[in-house]
């Protein structure tokens, strides 16, 4: 694929950095090779470039005519969804090892298959269904490893898990890591915290926003039942992080919860 210099790869390195396993952001590991991207030819790069240039292919790979590298947001996959994000995204898991899944396409309506390869590439980093970071949704940590050729592939028959071709250094970890340092409490996953849901979960989430001084969207409480405080205070903590987007959407996935109930 011929790689053009243009002023779209300008605008992805102010869009960098914004990802979780599933939906949010780590630390922003792809940064480095987006300023690569927005650079001119001819630029003197350092001895470090090899790394460097694995996520620049990627990144040219995944940003070809019609494909996306920002996240476009959880509304764009799960059922009943239709968009070409879902075809960028089944392409992107077949080019990872997700191929068999797919008897057909990948297309732009949302299928099972897109599902279980979704969820596979999740399991291949070492993320858990019980921490919600291996649901078969992708997340914006989930989509930056995709486009930006992060993390493991998915193993095929017989195969443990295998390293990836970018095994980037920022971000990474697992959702099972992520949740036990500092003693962060296990994350009990995204359908905790929706509209009509009522549980601890909840209550505990907004006393910790409170805590943190992003309370200030309670006018009582916090409480069990999920409202517009809490996701409005989520979201406040979520764009302090510098997500902005998709990956501000007030509703907390494992990376806004690791960053808020870390000491």
């Amino acid at each position: 694929m011929r790689f053009g210099w243009t002023v779209e790869k300008l605008t992805v390195v102010q869009q960098c950095g914004h990802s979780g396993p599933g939906r949010e952001p780590g630390a922003q590991p792809g940064c480095e090779a987006n300023r690569i991207a927005a650079g001119t030819a001819g630029t003197a790069r350092p001895a470090s470039a090899a790394y460097r240039y694995k996520n620049l292919r990627a990144v040219a790979q995944a940003s070809g005519p019609g494909m996306a590298l920002r996240y476009p947001g959880a509304a764009a996959f799960g059922p009943g969804a239709r968009s070409p994000y879902i075809t960028q995204l089944g392409r992107l898991l077949v080019q990872r090892g997700g191929g068999p899944f797919y008897r057909s396409g990948p297309s732009p309506v949302w299928g099972d298959a897109d599902r279980k390869a979704t969820q596979a590439f999740q399991r291949a980093q070492g993320w858990t269904s019980d921490e919600g970071g291996a649901d078969g949704l992708p997340g914006p940590l989930t989509w930056e490893y995709l486009v930006l050729g992060k993390g493991r592939d998915i193993p095929g028959p017989g195969e443990g898990s295998r390293g990836g071709s970018g095994g980037g250094s920022g971000g990474g970890g697992t959702a099972n890591s992520a949740a036990s340092a500092g003693n962060v409490p296990a994350y009990p996953g995204r359908g905790a915290f929706r509209p009509g849901r009522s549980n601890a979960h909840v209550e505990r989430l907004g006393r910790q926003l409170v805590q943190k001084g992003f309370g200030r969207h309670y006018r009582r409480g916090p409480g069990p039942d999920w409202g517009e405080s809490d996701r409005r205070g989520v979201e406040d903590f979520q764009r302090a992080q510098g997500w902005r987007g998709g990956a501000a959407d007030g509703y907390p996935g494992p990376e806004t919860w690791r960053r808020l109930f870390l000491r």
